[in-house]
């Protein structure tokens, strides 16, 4: 009996670890990357982010970071493939191979670079305050005491703390800036796109301030330099045939593909 379970575990192991296999696949430009699936670019959204990646009327994942995915998956030629993931568990994802990357708009710090590597920025943005109609919060010093809404995993959890500490987490920023709309908090910090389209779509906010900039990045696994280097070189090329420019105008409005 024990050779027997001895004899499953050997046979469950071989299972679970070609179910974590890679392939080489070489991509247009000639250059070998490594992937999840043999031809095949897998990257996570979080799906709650409008206008990055949502959920369309259809139930189809759509928006800024979406179309990014399957620009660059094009580019190097690679059929996309995306999939939805809560966003304060995506870095682990990428960390353990259950996506080649991710286009999750996630901000460049040190921190997650601990964990995982960036691509080169393909988009600029910043955390901003935004209050409720009529507040008479009219700046992030005008916190203290004050509750604050933030999404689970983001950096704005951090910048909420150098003004109160009396933070609230939701698992996106779009359910957080409901929440601030329906007089549940004093404040959510987010980015300044996504609290534009809070507002257009009627939400009962207003935006009281900046509070700074950020590089958003394409993460990849620290073992994957290949992937790395063909998503930047590719990146690159988007930039300089103006797709990434187009891609951004669409969904937000305005060019964010540039450094301020």
């Amino acid at each position: 009996m024990k050779k027997m379970k001895l004899w499953v575990g050997a046979v469950l192991a071989v299972v679970m670890l070609a179910g974590c296999g890679s392939d080489t696949t070489k991509t247009t430009s000639g250059e070998e990357v490594t992937l999840k699936e043999k031809g095949v670019f897998s990257f996570a959204v979080s799906g709650e982010y409008a206008p990055f990646s949502y959920v369309d009327k259809d139930g189809n994942l759509d928006g800024f970071d979406v179309a990014v995915g399957k620009a660059l998956a094009k580019k190097m030629g690679l059929k996309a493939k995306v999939d939805k993931q809560k966003f304060h568990g995506i870095v682990t994802a990428v960390k353990t191979k259950r996506y080649d990357a991710a286009v999750a708009s996630h901000a460049i710090n040190d921190e997650r670079k601990k964990a995982v590597n960036f691509t080169a920025p393909y988009y600029y943005s910043g955390p901003v305050l935004f209050v409720q109609k009529g507040s008479n919060v009219k700046q992030a010093t005008d916190l203290k005491g004050k509750n604050i809404a933030v999404s689970k995993g983001s950096t704005y959890g951090e910048t909420a703390k150098q003004y109160t500490k009396d933070i609230s987490v939701y698992d996106s920023d779009v359910t957080a800036l409901k929440a601030l709309s329906e007089k549940k908090h004093d404040g959510t910090i987010t980015d300044s796109i996504t609290g534009k389209q809070a507002m257009k779509k009627g939400f009962n906010i207003q935006e009281a301030e900046t509070l700074g900039t950020s590089e958003q990045g394409i993460i990849v696994s620290k073992d994957n330099d290949t992937l790395l280097k063909a998503l930047d070189k590719a990146l690159e090329e988007l930039k300089k045939d103006g797709t990434l420019k187009k891609l951004s105008e669409k969904y937000t409005g305005i060019d964010i593909t540039k450094k301020p």
